[in-house]
């Protein structure tokens, strides 16, 4: 990207950080930095139960010791950590030209860069494929966003297939504190479901899962040449089979319903994004769940 792309880049990010930031300041009472902040948590000291404590926090260790019921009591860090996460594989290039779902991923995980920088957050990043394509280190500052928006645009898969499996369990071994972890993702494959379990039990896990209505609303136009860009093969298929279709539909509603089911179980937040709609709106009604949740807890 040349620097006048960069600035309009930055300037397109910003106007959208800024709209998420205003709403959110509005309806919350100024409270947008609990948004990035009040997950972090570590464990302080143990005191005597109280009516209405949650038994989920009750400590059973001292408990047996004492003649009272205990429960522990945290105190939150100072500082969080967000990381972004983004599939960059060759599935995530189906949509419009300049709004695919790999083009929306980067929209959204540049402006909650600049929003959890905003906020004093370090921010660390994680490109994929099914390798390491990208990884920075969480750090602060505006300096530090532009890297991460700078390394965004400028990036060139070596690979064009996915592992989200790899992927997770990379996370698992590099992540040593709870963190939020923002995973942007069309989440199309298969064996990934205990270590994402793991990441959703260990941090603070928000899956944004992208679609392009291409991909289940396909034309009836008999048989047709169909390209694969992982594996960068062409094949043909009968696009006005019943079972195809099928199958099709299946494939991405049951990716969907499982993604929900797994986040209402482990406590993620679930973000639908489809590369037709406008994104902001949804980040914003995210964060007003998230800023109630924090100020309720």
């Amino acid at each position: 990207m040349n620097k006048e792309e960069v600035r309009k880049l930055l300037k397109k990010l910003r106007k959208y950080e800024i709209a998420i930031r205003k709403a959110i300041t509005t309806q919350m009472q100024g409270d947008f930095h609990s948004v990035f902040k009040g997950s972090g948590i570590t464990f302080d000291d143990v005191r005597p139960y109280q009516y209405g404590d949650d038994i989920r926090s009750i400590d059973w260790n001292a408990t047996a010791k004492g003649h009272s019921v205990y429960v522990k009591t945290y105190r939150e860090e100072r500082e969080q950590i967000v990381y972004l996460v983004l599939d960059v594989s060759a599935s995530q290039e189906i949509g419009n030209q300049g709004h695919q779902k790999v083009d929306v991923g980067k929209e959204i995980c540049g402006v909650l860069a600049l929003s959890a920088i905003k906020e004093g957050s370090q921010v660390g990043m994680f490109c994929f494929s099914d390798q390491k394509e990208v990884y920075v280190k969480p750090s602060k500052g505006d300096k530090h966003a532009y890297q991460i928006i700078s390394k965004l645009y400028n990036l060139r898969p070596s690979s064009t297939r996915t592992d989200l499996n790899n992927a997770i369990r990379y996370l698992l071994n590099v992540i040593k504190r709870r963190s939020i972890v923002i995973f942007v993702s069309d989440f199309i494959d298969e064996g990934y479901d205990d270590n994402l379990r793991a990441l959703a039990r260990k941090h603070d896990l928000i899956i944004t899962h992208l679609s392009d209505r291409r991909e289940t609303k396909l034309p009836s136009l008999g048989i047709v040449p169909v390209y694969d860009k992982e594996s960068r093969k062409t094949l043909w298929v009968n696009s006005s089979s019943s079972f195809f279709r099928n199958r099709i539909s299946n494939t991405y509603g049951n990716t969907r319903q499982s993604l929900e089911e797994f986040c209402r179980k482990y406590q993620a937040d679930y973000l639908p994004v489809n590369t037709d709609e406008d994104y902001v709106p949804k980040l914003i009604k995210l964060f007003r769940v998230r800023s109630r949740i924090r100020k309720s807890s």
